[in-house]
């Protein structure tokens, strides 16, 4: 998992991939974190990602390196309040970003999910070695 997390947050932004109505549909983001053995990402829920995940949990998230190195993780994405509640303070507590956009992790809009049934593979233009890991 530290080598998925390390991987994300050494090349931001990434690209969250959800599915709209069959279509699919990417964005950037910005925020992730390792917390209680999960990478949990942000968003809030006026926004269509939202909404996406909800209806359809599968998730798939891509980023690249200068070198030639790239990463695809899928997963479904879990909102679970209980466990995201103890997420939020760590998140705003280390991202300045969060802690800007929300104020503080009680903030209504502010949402926090985690995968589940992670699988990352790690693959490189310049090698054409491929590795895939489970989260």
């Amino acid at each position: 998992m530290q080598e998925v997390f390390g991987f994300l947050q050494d090349n931001a932004p990434f690209f969250v991939s959800t599915v709209d109505e069959g279509n699919p549909r990417v964005r950037p983001f910005g925020f992730v974190m390792e917390f209680e053995g999960k990478l949990w990402f942000s968003t809030n829920n006026k926004k269509n990602v939202y909404k996406q995940l909800k209806t359809n949990p599968c998730v798939e998230i891509s980023t690249a390196s200068s070198d030639g190195k790239w990463i695809r993780l899928k997963g479904k994405a879990v909102f679970d309040s209980d466990l995201a509640a103890r997420a939020k303070d760590k998140a705003i507590e280390t991202s300045p970003t969060l802690a800007r956009m929300y104020k503080a992790a009680d903030n209504p809009i502010f949402e926090l999910f985690y995968l589940e049934e992670g699988e990352a593979t790690f693959n490189s233009l310049a090698t054409g070695e491929s590795k895939t890991v489970r989260l």
